[in-house]
């Protein structure tokens, strides 16, 4: 494995990745799945939430989580993915899809209906119709099974709070790679929404994030890496993978006055009561 990032400093407790992709080379080019777990397990990062992004990611998010017993599995149409079908396919295409999805969460290893949401970097106007109704029936969906829906914001906040008051809600909401500031931080815990933040929260121009997170209650924090992206100082630029959550962890702790002993323990009980134990 010559060439990784050197291996962070063990966590004195172990936590749980709640969102990862590791069907995309397991973060890093040349990690197989089964080493990737066995590297973050070194580090303290033992179980792992898998998220599948479209029906061929999910399919697989599904199968790895009933080999692997550290992983489970969430399934959903990424927020980019659902204009994408309609484009390609038109609505036939759409539909085929959110019909094997429907199908998929159904599985006892899927544990949340997600990621879905709202892209507005990504997908412009002409998408944002069919953006808009995948997540509203992904959140649905997470309703009529009882289980969380795991939330992809991006540039668009106001509407995702639209959204989400706007639908009966599902058990929980997690808010996956928090990216707002301080007054969206208010927004969601207001609503009793969890907040996940990811690698972004250690970057230097992350200020605003910063002050977020010192908002979020212990009983809302979750840490995720969204590897292979959002790799943490000091190894941003490159690919991520699980096993360098313990950096993220620790600017957490820090910047929330917390010793990382304490975090470690708050994160792990969160992420059960989110996603059950397993």
């Amino acid at each position: 494995m010559d060439g990784l990032p050197e291996a962070p400093e063990p966590l004195p407790l172990p936590v749980i990745d709640s969102h990862c992709h590791l069907d995309m080379r397991a973060g890093i080019e040349g990690l197989e799945i089964d080493e990737a777990v066995a590297r973050a397990a070194q580090v303290g990062v033992d179980r792992f939430v898998q998220v599948g992004c479209d029906v061929e990611g999910a399919r697989w998010s599904v199968l790895t989580a009933q080999r692997l017993a550290p992983v489970v599995a969430t399934v959903a149409l990424h927020p980019n993915e659902a204009p994408r079908l309609a484009k390609q396919g038109g609505r036939e295409e759409f539909e085929r899809a959110m019909l094997e999805i429907e199908q998929l969460a159904v599985d006892e290893a899927v544990v949340a209906v997600g990621e879905t949401g709202l892209d507005f970097f990504r997908t412009g106007d002409e998408g944002r119709d069919i953006q808009e109704e995948s997540f509203r029936r992904h959140i649905q969906l997470a309703r009529r099974l009882g289980k969380p829906v795991v939330v992809h914001d991006r540039e668009a906040h106001a509407d995702v709070i639209r959204v989400l008051d706007d639908e009966p809600s599902p058990p929980a909401v997690v808010l996956h790679c928090f990216s707002g500031d301080a007054d969206f931080a208010r927004e969601a815990v207001a609503r009793g929404w969890f907040c996940s933040f990811a690698g972004t929260v250690t970057f230097k121009n992350a200020q605003p994030l910063r002050d977020a997170l010192r908002l979020v209650p212990d009983e809302l924090v979750l840490v995720e890496t969204d590897a292979p992206y959002l790799t943490p100082t000091p190894h941003r630029g490159r690919p991520n993978s699980p096993y360098l959550i313990p950096h993220t962890v620790r600017t957490m702790a820090q910047v929330r006055d917390q010793s990382v002993e304490k975090l470690c323990m708050q994160l792990r009980d969160n992420t059960f009561r989110v996603f059950g134990q397993w």
